[in-house]
């Protein structure tokens, strides 16, 4: 058996060439959870008012509404005083800690810029981009492990039960509460954005791309076997292996995992306002 680095199942992987965001502390989540947590984990403060809210007045509250892409995405944002962009982390910690306290939303917040950090990793898988060289110090303790078998290498199943937990966590989510928060947090994440990118399109475009990208992701229920390659290992499959690299980093998690997210970005697209017949078919 044998233990491979995270971001090195392959030896050349599509990297993104964005700035850095600020640096973070290491954490037991690993990119793509980032990017979910980011989008979702963090909309628990925004998930539980709403359901703690009386039956009358979630009656008459209006949900987001589904409507053409190129109308804002997220609905009705809630009347919260933002702080400044780099000084928004204590409100967006403030906010999760007050209700949540899934180990992988603990570990997202104890980042630094967790605006920029979500917008940069979300832009680089929407171009298809393992956002690795910036997030490195995020890799999971334990390595990605492959075995042997008949003399071929394969990815160790017992890899994917790390992120059971995360997926769990996702499943979880009200995808109202994720589309309120998201609307909330615009001007800051639209912000980050433009200091990121120098564009006036946005970022609700670059978001829908990324969902895009992740639900055009196969699930792969037999297991892929694996050649050597540069420094790490890539698919035998031709067709798995030109995959997007942030496609392959969410085949990491396993089929099981795979479709739990997918599932729940599916929902969240909807009620951030994605029309169903943009997204790729189930």
């Amino acid at each position: 058996m044998t233990n491979v680095p995270d971001f090195q199942l392959r030896g050349t992987s599509e990297v993104s060439s964005l700035p850095e965001p600020p640096r973070s502390r290491r954490w037991a989540a690993w990119v793509l959870g980032l990017l979910l947590v980011a989008v979702v984990g963090v909309a628990v403060y925004y998930a539980t008012i709403w359901r703690a809210r009386p039956m009358a007045e979630q009656a008459t509250a209006s949900p987001p509404k589904t409507t053409t892409s190129d109308q804002p995405l997220g609905g009705a944002a809630d009347a919260v005083a933002l702080p400044a962009l780099d000084a928004s982390d204590a409100l967006v910690n403030t906010l999760v800690r007050a209700l949540s306290s899934s180990p992988a939303t603990v570990a997202w917040l104890a980042t630094n810029g967790l605006v920029r950090n979500f917008v940069a990793v979300v832009t680089n898988i929407a171009d298809g981009a393992t956002p690795s060289k910036h997030l490195k110090p995020l890799a999971p303790a334990a390595a990605f492990r492959v075995e042997e078998r008949n003399r071929a290498a394969y990815a160790d199943p017992r890899s994917y039960e790390r992120y059971n937990g995360i997926a769990d966590a996702i499943a979880s989510v009200d995808p109202a509460g994720a589309a309120k928060l998201y609307a909330t947090l615009k001007p800051l994440i639209e912000e980050a954005h433009r200091n990121l990118v120098s564009t006036d399109q946005s970022f609700d475009r670059t978001l829908e791309r990324a969902v895009v990208l992740l639900l055009n992701t196969p699930v792969l229920d037999r297991p892929e076997r694996l050649h050597p390659k540069g420094i790490g290992y890539a698919y035998d499959d031709d067709r798995v292996e030109a995959l997007r690299g942030a496609q392959k980093q969410l085949l990491r998690m396993g089929p099981r995992n795979v479709r739990i997210v997918q599932d729940k970005l599916r929902e969240i697209a909807v009620a951030l306002g994605i029309r169903p017949e943009r997204l790729p078919p189930r």
